[in-house]
C-alpha cells in the first residue's frame, strides 16, 4: 500500500472540537466488512449485535497533563514543552519535545509557572525535536510530580482544540482510565457510558482491560509513499493474565472479541500464539498494521473517524478491508459525520 492511498480531502468543520452531551450518543456507523453494507445507528445501540459471552477489550491508559507553557532563561522566550514519558524517577529526567526546538541548547534552562518554581535543564538533544530535560526539584518525588501536573494541560491535540477547557479534563478521558501514562486518549473508549458498561452486563457481554500508553508516534507524519518503509514509535503495553484468560476464553467457545480502538487492535496482535491465543505480554512495541493484514484476534472493531493518512486509518483498513473503509469515509464525509477524538464511532463486523 501507498500513503497516497490514504488521502482524502477533510473539511475543518467536520473536525469535532466537542463531544456529544452524552458519550453513547454521538453517531455509530456500522460497516460489514464482507458485504461493505452500511448501517446508521446511534453509539449505545452498539450492544444490538452482541450477546453473551462476546467480550469488548478495551485499552485502560489515561492520559496525564503533559503539556508545558514556560519561559527560556535570559531572553524569556516563550516555550512549549510536551512531557513523553518519565526515563528516570530519581534524577526527574523526561523525554519531552519543545517547540520553538531551533533556538534550546544543552544547558538550557527552562522556567515554568507564574512564579518560576519549576526548572528544567535541556541535557540532551536526542532528535532534532526531542530532547531530554533534567528538572531541579528537591524533595520528595509525590510533591514533584505533583507541581508538575499542576503546571501543565490536558494535551488534547490542537488541530482539534486550540484553546482547553476545563470541561476537557473529563471529557478526553475514558470512563475506565486506570494506569496513568499516556499522552493522548483511546478516541474510541471515551463514547463508552457507564450506562451502557450497566447494559452490556445485563446481556453477560464481558469486558477485558490491557494497557497501551498511546504516545505522539500515531500523530507523526507518515513521510514516506511506501508503507512497509515506515516505521512506528514504541509505546508501552501490559497485557495482563487475566485479560489473556477472558479473551481466550471467549474466542475458544466461539464468541466475538471486540477491540475498542486502533490501540487494543495492535495490542492484541503484538504477541499471539501460532493457535490464535494472545499471551501475557509486559514491554514496548512498535506494532504498525496497514493492508494487507491478517488479523489473529479480533473479530470485530470500534474505532473512531481519523485524520488522512493516518496510521489509525491505515490500521482500521487493515481490519475492514480497504476499498470498503474508504468507502465508508467517503460516505462519512458526505453523511456529516465528526471526524477526530471528540468525533462519531464506527464499528466494522
Amino acid at each position: 500500500m501507498k500513503l497516497s492511498q490514504f488521502q482524502f480531502i477533510l473539511p475543518k468543520s467536520q473536525v469535532a472540537q466537542e463531544p456529544t452531551r452524552w458519550r453513547d450518543e454521538c453517531r455509530l456507523m456500522v460497516v460489514d466488512k464482507k458485504t461493505g453494507a452500511i448501517e446508521h445507528r446511534i453509539f449505545k445501540d452498539i450492544i444490538d449485535y452482541f450477546g453473551k459471552g462476546d467480550t469488548f477489550v478495551f485499552n485502560d491508559t489515561k492520559v496525564f497533563p503533559a503539556r508545558l507553557y514556560g519561559k527560556k532563561e535570559k531572553t524569556g522566550a516563550d516555550i512549549m514543552v510536551f512531557l513523553l514519558r518519565e526515563l528516570n524517577r530519581e534524577q526527574h529526567l523526561w523525554d519531552v519535545i519543545v517547540d520553538p526546538a531551533r533556538k534550546i541548547r544543552i544547558g538550557n534552562k527552562l522556567y515554568f509557572g507564574e512564579d518560576q518554581s519549576l526548572v528544567a535543564e535541556v541535557i540532551d538533544n536526542t532528535t532534532s525535536r526531542g530532547r531530554t530535560l533534567r528538572f531541579l526539584y528537591d524533595g520528595p518525588y509525590e510533591d514533584f510530580k505533583a507541581s508538575l501536573f499542576a503546571l501543565g494541560e490536558i494535551p488534547v491535540p490542537k488541530w482539534v482544540k486550540p484553546q482547553i477547557t476545563a470541561e476537557d479534563y473529563e471529557n478526553y478521558q475514558t470512563i475506565f482510565a486506570r494506569a496513568e501514562g499516556a499522552v493522548a486518549a483511546p478516541a474510541a473508549g471515551l463514547h463508552f457510558s457507564r450506562e451502557l458498561f450497566n447494559r452490556m452486563i445485563l446481556k453477560d457481554i464481558e469486558k477485558a482491560f490491557i494497557t497501551m500508553h498511546m504516545g505522539i508516534g500515531q500523530f507523526r507524519r507518515v513521510d514516506v509513499e511506501d508503507l512497509s518503509k515506515h516505521r512506528m514509535d514504541s509505546e508501552r503495553l501490559i497485557v495482563p493474565p487475566e485479560a489473556c484468560d477472558i479473551i481466550n476464553k471467549a474466542k475458544g467457545n466461539g464468541h466475538k472479541v471486540v477491540a475498542v480502538g486502533v490501540t487494543v487492535m495492535r495490542g492484541l496482535e503484538t504477541y499471539v500464539t501460532t493457535n490464535n491465543e494472545v499471551k501475557p505480554f509486559d514491554g514496548w512495541t512498535n506494532k504498525f498494521i496497514f493492508p494487507p493484514y491478517t488479523f489473529s484476534v479480533p473479530d470485530a472493531i470500534v474505532s473512531g473517524f481519523h485524520m488522512p493518512e493516518s496510521t489509525m486509518l491505515m490500521a482500521v483498513a487493515a481490519f475492514g478491508g480497504f476499498d470498503t473503509v474508504m468507502n465508508a469515509y467517503k460516505v462519512a464525509l458526505e453523511e456529516g459525520y465528526r471526524f477526530g477524538p471528540y468525533g462519531d464511532a464506527m464499528l466494522i463486523l
